[in-house]
């Protein structure tokens, strides 16, 4: 028969604080200014805490104000979060009095300088950069972003040359139609008659026309633009030269029929192949290295994803310092005016404006947190792996996001968090956190390495060879080996392939 009986049991649950703090860690920079950007425009309890330069005199009339009723404006208050020189910083009353939890690492001690860092305080807006246009205000002012150079793209430059050919309505329309199914590369990867299918024109714009098309694009800027191979872009680019251009002809059969023999440099087949002599295939091939396999990169681009970096590594008087970027801070704070407003109400704990004020809090504090794990686990990184800051990546020694887990007292899915997609800036550049984690590698005396300092040991080897006879991937085993570094052949090929060298084929120079 159905019962109804009670039983006890427990079990683990995320509250809506901690999972804001797990999904703010594990955001990138830019992700996390986002985030506060939005929280920003949403949360009526939230400012916006400009940096120390741009407080200035306001700065000043928020100390001397007394009491909400003076003059001062409230968003004048003093900012919560540590800047250049501030060692400790304060919440809104609500919340009490805490301090930064990166106050101990401040800029000023670790000998941060605004001047020739390539750092600004300040993330830049996006697409702040990129303006060609003059907005003067009434009294003649403009930006200096204002007068930023923006590159000029490859349909932009091909729809201005287009502009110049008298064509009638149909073959300009499918000229730009071919012109917009470029890719970044210039090449035309898509074939004429499904190009066609798509634009659904019927046939008024048929493969035919869209073929006389393409001539047209291919002579509109530089050789090898609207190329639909490497081999006709090539033969492209060699057409374009002076008939009288040394050894024009013989390039011209290698790059339309032989490309994939000069590829694999079997040359004595080639000489076969062609009747020429050893001299002339050599003269005919470097021609044709001295094109360019990729036109459309000779123009600007859309902005591609960049990143910020997390931490700043530097060096003061012998030691390491590891300090947060002033760039991803979370400036924003409790808009002081706004929450002594809403307490003198008679709102209730559960209304709208009290989820929206205890929402902000937990904002401001778990990107306080968020800041202090990331610098933490930057400056365990740091001190364990700090021969790569001195020698290089060949001294990078082997380490696991347990080994940083049990240092800090940390959970090892936090550190894991803590170190996806952030970054490192360093004297030797930058670097992602994961990078200073590579998997270890047995030595033949029973010690161990790291996948990197083997990488960087192939890398040297190749760099030292002899360009007429390159060191093969067996004999890159061997020669670890007589180093101590027990590898495979194809553990060997691998690491090659990563850093992108050719084989050995390949890197060989007649």
């Amino acid at each position: 028969m159905p019962s109804i009986a009670l039983h006890a049991r427990q079990h683990l649950a995320l509250t809506p604080r901690l999972q804001q703090a797990v999904r703010l860690l594990q955001l990138s920079s830019l992700e996390f200014q986002q985030e506060l950007r939005e929280a920003l425009d949403t949360n009526p309890f939230l400012e916006y805490v400009p940096p120390a330069s741009e407080t200035g005199e306001a700065a000043e009339a928020a100390n001397g104000a007394a009491g909400i009723g003076s003059a001062a404006s409230p968003t004048a208050e003093a900012p919560v979060m540590a800047t250049e020189g501030a060692g400790e910083s304060g919440l809104d009353a609500g919340m009490g009095q805490e301090t930064s939890p990166y106050a101990e690492t401040s800029y000023a001690d670790a000998g941060y300088s605004d001047e020739g860092s390539g750092y600004t305080a300040e993330m830049p807006t996006p697409g702040a950069l990129r303006t060609s246009s003059y907005r003067g205000g009434e009294d003649g002012d403009s930006e200096a972003s204002d007068w930023v150079r923006v590159p000029v793209t490859l349909r932009e430059q091909l729809h201005e040359a287009l502009r110049l050919l008298p064509l009638d309505d149909l073959d300009r329309i499918a000229t730009q139609v071919v012109i917009e199914a470029l890719d970044d590369d210039g090449y035309l990867r898509q074939d004429l008659a499904d190009l066609a299918d798509e634009e659904g024109a019927g046939d008024t714009l048929d493969e035919d026309r869209l073929r006389v098309a393409l001539r047209v694009v291919q002579t509109l800027d530089r050789p090898g633009i609207g190329a639909r191979s490497l081999s006709e872009c090539l033969v492209l680019q060699l057409e374009a030269m002076p008939h009288d251009t040394p050894h024009r002809e013989l390039a011209l059969q290698i790059v339309s029929q032989h490309l994939e023999r000069l590829a694999r440099r079997e040359h004595g087949e080639l000489q076969r192949q062609l009747g020429c002599d050893a001299a002339s295939l050599q003269a005919a091939s470097a021609l044709v290295r001295r094109l360019d396999p990729k036109p459309g990169n000779h123009y600007g681009r859309a902005d591609g994803g960049y990143v910020i970096p997390d931490v700043i590594v530097r060096q003061v008087r012998g030691k390491w310092v590891v300090s947060v970027n002033p760039a991803i801070e979370p400036r924003a704070r409790i808009h002081k005016l706004y929450a002594e407003m809403f307490a003198r109400s008679d709102q209730t704990s559960r209304s709208p404006l009290a989820q929206q004020l205890q929402e902000a809090r937990w904002l401001i504090r778990n990107a306080h947190k968020r800041c202090e794990t990331i610098l933490r686990v930057g400056e365990c990184i740091v001190a364990r792996q700090k021969a790569f800051f001195q020698y290089g990546e060949i001294a990078l020694r082997p380490m696991l996001l347990r080994d940083v887990a049990d240092e800090l007292g940390l959970h090892e899915s936090t550190v894991s968090r803590a170190t996806g997609n952030k970054y490192m800036a360093t004297p030797r550049g930058i670097f992602e956190f994961k990078r200073f984690f590579p998997r270890e590698l047995e030595t033949r005396t029973g010690g161990t390495c790291s996948a990197a300092a083997v990488r960087a040991l192939i890398k040297e080897m190749i760099d030292a060879e002899d360009p007429r006879d390159p060191l093969s991937d067996v004999i890159l085993t061997q020669e670890l080996e007589k180093q101590g570094v027990q590898v495979a052949r194809r553990t060997v090929t691998k690491y090659r392939q990563m850093m992108k060298l050719p084989a050995a084929e390949m890197r060989r120079q007649i």
